[in-house]
């Protein structure tokens, strides 16, 4: 249960952590990459609709390990039906003025699935190699588990307590939507949560680099989502036959339009915020395009691209049994991500596109927001990195993607991504979320363990 800083480890364990040669032996692994590695063995795979492995056994573990180190964790689930259970874990960590709002401190236990066929190694095997952790859910987000649950060990072990109450949160189901997770929690037990005040979750908190300098970036508002399923009917029968309303021809040409739209760039707050850091970063006009500036975040440029306008990508389309058969029904699944107060505008556009003949349905949906970069946590987060990298800059951005915040928000929380991830030059950490051969370097598991122990500590 030692565990020992990373600021005073030996010089052994930085060779481990930072040599790819190095030998990893046990001794001197610090206890966030040996959670993490435990965190990934358990195959948590969520194929959503209700297709699950389940969280049952990840839970009882991380029940387990807080309760060794004094902490009274609760264990809460929805009525399971004829599927696993989907357990959630909270436990309050009493900090040291109890008498400010608590910070919920949350992440999810389900990771999308894996096929072994095209990992070099076992995607639940939790292996270290090349000086680092291999695995479905290093990234996204056993590494934040075991950030979190390290920070506790961390702290307890050397007699100390965070600055406010933390109330940790491992919750179920968020890679399906969160239905059996947050939002259960939300609508069942709101009580869980009901004092905080901020909640702090994934995907921010990696670095990148431009012009030279280390950027933090600091998740403080998500795109909203729908996944939308699109149905065209019409009359079955023969192949042979002339039918002019084939349920397939209407459904490619529902998909075909929406595909075709052309959302413009419309700038957020946070997005605009984010390039005029970026902009001085690099020595670039004022007047230089969105995309031109989102160029300088180099491996991040994908994700951060996407938040500057709505998208509506078609992702399955579901017809037919037959190639002599026309089918009655033909689907298709759209993935829409408006950009905060956008959703109403967005759906409309999309039935527009979809035509008359197609039944437009919104399966699941959640809402984006804007979280102030400013205020108290954010000041802490950027003091925090201030004392641990001081030549880092901190910049706001707009997740593309959507997490378990969105369902919390309602609560009256603010919604923050912060998984501290100080990412070496050269790899690609956004590019490696739901990826073949996801993986995390050690030293960044370590560096992130110890930054979050301090946000928690001065916050």
């Amino acid at each position: 249960m030692t565990t020992p800083d990373i600021a005073s480890t030996d010089s052994m364990a930085f060779s481990a952590l930072r040599d790819p040669g190095a030998p990893t032996s046990e001794e001197v692994l610090p206890e966030v990459v040996r959670v993490t590695r435990d965190l990934i063995r358990f195959d948590t795979s969520n194929h959503g609709d209700g297709r699950a492995r389940g969280e049952g056994p990840v839970a009882e573990y991380i029940a387990a390990y807080l309760r060794d180190r004094g902490l009274e964790p609760v264990i809460v689930a929805p009525d399971p039906g004829e599927g696993p259970v989907r357990p959630s874990v909270f436990a309050r960590w009493g900090g040291d003025r109890p008498d400010l709002p608590p910070i919920l401190v949350h992440g999810h236990m389900d990771v999308v699935p894996a096929r072994p066929e095209e990992w070099s190694v076992d995607p639940f095997a939790g292996e270290i190699r090349d000086g680092m952790l291999w695995g479905r859910g290093a990234l996204d987000m056993k590494d934040m588990l075991g950030m979190m649950l390290a920070s506790v060990d961390a702290m307890v072990t050397s007699g100390r307590r965070p600055r406010r109450d933390v109330i940790l949160g491992f919750l179920a189901d968020e890679e399906a939507g969160g239905a059996r997770g947050a939002e259960w929690i939300a609508r069942e037990h709101p009580e869980l949560v009901a004092d905080a005040t901020v909640a702090l979750s994934e995907v921010g908190g990696y670095t990148v680099t431009i012009g030279g300098r280390r950027a933090w970036l600091l998740q403080t508002g998500e795109k909203g989502h729908a996944w939308v399923r699109l149905t065209a009917r019409g009359s079955s029968g023969h192949a042979s036959a002339v039918r002019p309303d084939n349920a397939v021809t209407a459904i490619a040409r529902a998909v075909a339009g929406i595909g075709a739209i052309d959302w413009p760039v419309e700038l957020t707050e946070t997005t605009r915020a984010l390039l005029d850091g970026i902009r001085s970063l690099a020595g670039l006009p004022e007047d230089a395009a969105p995309e031109r500036v989102l160029a300088e975040a180099g491996p991040a440029e994908p994700f951060l691209a996407a938040t500057l306008r709505s998208t509506t990508t078609p992702t399955v389309i579901d017809a037919g049994f037959m190639q002599n058969v026309v089918p009655a029904t033909a689907e298709a699944r759209i993935d829409v991500r408006p950009l905060p107060g956008a959703d109403e505008k967005v759906l409309d556009r999309l039935r527009e596109a979809a035509g008359d003949d197609v039944t437009v349905e919104v399966l699941a949906e959640g809402h984006g927001y804007e979280s102030p970069f400013s205020g108290t946590f954010v000041d802490a987060v950027r003091a925090t990195i201030a004392e641990l990298d001081p030549e880092a800059v901190v910049l706001p951005y707009l997740l593309n993607a959507g997490t378990d915040n969105v369902a919390l928000r309602p609560l009256g929380l603010a919604g923050y991504g912060f998984v501290p991830m100080r990412v070496p030059d050269g790899f690609d950490l956004p590019g490696g979320y739901h990826a073949v051969d996801e993986r995390v370097p050690l030293d960044t598991l370590a560096f992130g363990r110890r930054t979050l122990t301090a946000l928690l500590e001065r916050y």
